[in-house]
């Protein structure tokens, strides 16, 4: 008997001490379950990529490498805190910034994150903003896409919810432009309050083991909320509210590890905002959808709004440096613009860009194909551009061509031009960036003065580095 006694009194001190010693996270943190899935992972890891194909030819993403490389950094910190029991070695989360002025953000099933410019501006601390990334991450990490489409019973419908998502953009047509972003919060709103409270949840947990405080993740709903204004901030109406959602985000903090110094402001926060709000403003996501309405298929072009004119000037013989970030360099004639969109930019003289595109000039930019060879590659971006351009013709095969210090394709095309009525000629250059993405430079000029610009082509193009 006494043995007994003995034994019972020693686990009720030990389980005394076990209690005193236990972090109160580990005992008093909310806990998640993964929702029911009838479908495999690699299913969320094909919708993903697929949509997110559709997002980057339809969506301006921005082409700035030190923004880029920023938020890029806050992802992977953000994704390596993700608990082990939601990670999921098949998906592969990648990180881009849309040049839209909207407080939004968004996650695709299996991975790829699109953050808009305007939250980067409008967050008040770094852990604002990884506060909603790490929302979006915490969908993926559940596969909440494919999950709702369980509940619905058909992954149709989680198409249909991208769509919405992207304003009808993927949709397109007449059924995309009836839903709309109007349409599109109502169906949300309907099945997605219990997936908010979720990611909410779940996401202040992989804030507090990424250095952050949760606490950022409430804070932001009320600077979304303060600069909104009378109208209802994107990201709010595409996230509804699952209620006092600022107090249980609060309250959940209380039980984890939240480092006594969080991340808060850093030098890269303060200089990313900084050089974001020194650019030209960004569109609005209501701007950009006005494209599709117009039927014009994609985002207004960025030489829109100028005047072509019969009397180009020549180039002038003196340069001056283009650089994106650290990753582009190269020299144009000072007389040129630069119309940066995405991962491509059109340099053109005055009196050569409009509506329609450029009459003179240069396109520099990166084709994401998924074709393997630069062989295939070129001609899948070729035939992009024809199809783009019916009025041109590919006149010649692929010749070698060594290109930014790394052998290429040259190829041209030629046709006559629906803005200029003469023959215009553009010569197609392309290498293979070491991620396998094909770099592309496009000549473009009537075929009568390609003698004139020739001089100026060929120093643009021996005067490019990459640094990749």
């Amino acid at each position: 008997m006494r043995k007994v006694y003995f034994t019972r009194a020693f686990a009720a001190v030990l389980l005394a001490w076990t209690m005193a010693v236990m972090p109160l996270a580990s005992i008093a943190q909310t806990r998640i379950s993964m929702p029911r899935n009838k479908y495999k992972v690699q299913d969320d890891v094909e919708l993903g990529r697929k949509a997110a194909a559709e997002v980057e030819k339809q969506m301006p993403i921005l082409n700035d490498a030190l923004t880029q490389q920023y938020v890029e950094s806050v992802g992977r910190r953000l994704v390596a805190s993700i608990p082990p029991e939601f990670q999921q070695p098949a998906f592969d989360y990648e990180f881009q910034v849309v040049n839209a002025s909207d407080i939004n953000a968004f996650a695709l099933p299996g991975g790829p994150m699109f953050v808009d410019r305007g939250m980067i501006e409008a967050a008040k601390t770094e852990g604002e903003m990884a506060g909603v990334m790490a929302h979006e991450m915490s969908h993926v990490a559940l596969r909440h896409g494919t999950a709702q489409a369980t509940k619905q019973s058909s992954i149709g419908n989680q198409l249909g919810i991208i769509g919405m998502v992207l304003g009808g953009a993927i949709l397109g047509g007449q059924s995309g432009a009836q839903l709309g972003m109007l349409g599109a919060q109502a169906w949300l709103t309907k099945y997605s309050r219990e997936y908010e409270k979720q990611a909410d949840i779940l996401g202040s947990h992989i804030m507090a083991n990424a250095g952050y405080d949760p606490r950022d993740l409430a804070n932001m709903f009320r600077t979304i909320e303060q600069q909104g204004g009378s109208r209802a901030p994107q990201w709010l109406s595409s996230h509804p509210d699952p209620g006092n959602r600022y107090e249980y985000i609060n309250q959940e903090a209380r039980y984890l590890r939240v480092s006594p110094d969080p991340i808060k402001i850093t030098r890269d926060f303060s200089r990313v905002q900084e050089r974001l709000r020194s650019m030209p403003k960004a569109p609005t996501m209501a701007q950009i959808e006005q494209g599709y309405s117009n039927g014009q298929g994609t985002a207004q072009s960025p030489t829109a709004g100028g005047r072509y004119s019969t009397n180009v000037g020549y180039p002038s013989t003196r340069t001056r440096v283009y650089s994106s970030g650290n990753w582009l360099r190269l020299n144009i004639p000072s007389d040129w613009r630069d119309f940066p969109n995405g991962e491509t930019v059109q340099f053109a003289p005055e009196g050569a860009y409009g509506d329609s595109g450029i009459t003179h000039g240069a396109i520099i930019g990166v084709d994401r194909s998924t074709s393997s060879g630069l062989s295939q590659a070129t001609q899948d971006y070729v035939n992009g551009v024809l199809q783009g351009n019916s009025y041109l013709r590919q006149q010649s095969g692929f010749s070698r061509y060594t290109f930014a210090g790394r052998d290429g394709y040259r190829v041209v095309l030629s046709g006559r031009s629906p803005v200029t009525g003469q023959a215009e000629v553009v010569t197609v250059y392309t290498t293979q960036l070491r991620d396998g993405r094909l770099f592309y430079a496009d000549t473009v000029a009537p075929q009568e003065d390609t003698y004139r610009y020739s001089t100026a082509f060929r120093n643009l193009l021996n005067s490019i580095q990459i640094n990749d």
